[in-house]
Parts: C-alpha cells; structure tokens; sequence
C-alpha cells in the first residue's frame, strides 16, 4: 500500500471529517449517526491512503526527488 494522499489533501480530509463527525454532537435521535461517516476521510487523512484513488489511478503526492521519468 503506498501513499496516494497528498499533504494539502490530508489537511482538507481531516478537517472536513472532523467537521462530518461533530455531527454525532450537533444532531439529535438517529440523525446523529451520520456524523461517523466523517471516520472515512479521518481515517484517509490518518494513514495516507485512499481506496477509491487507487481504482482511480489517482495520486495526489507529487513527484519524488530524484524519479527520471522515460
């Protein structure tokens, strides 16, 4: 598994599931338990990678130093 998340990409990830989650305290009855759909990006956020951008063929990371590309 390699990272396909790049930093600006987790910083909006953990922030928008962050904003996702504080529903389970916003929201009142079964409603609430919407919010951990916010666990998916946070999660994304976490460890650098995204499933569906890997289907995708999506890699927001960048270049690495010193690739030569042919």
């Amino acid at each position: 598994m390699t990272m396909n998340v790049g930093t600006i990409d987790r910083i909006i990830r953990a922030l928008a599931g962050l904003a996702i989650l504080s529903l389970v305290f916003l929201l009142d009855g079964t409603a609430r338990w919407w919010g951990l759909i916010g666990l998916f990006p946070l999660t994304t956020a976490a460890i650098g990678y995204c499933p569906p951008y890997a289907w995708l063929v999506i890699n927001t990371c960048g270049r690495k130093k010193g690739f030569i590309s042919r």
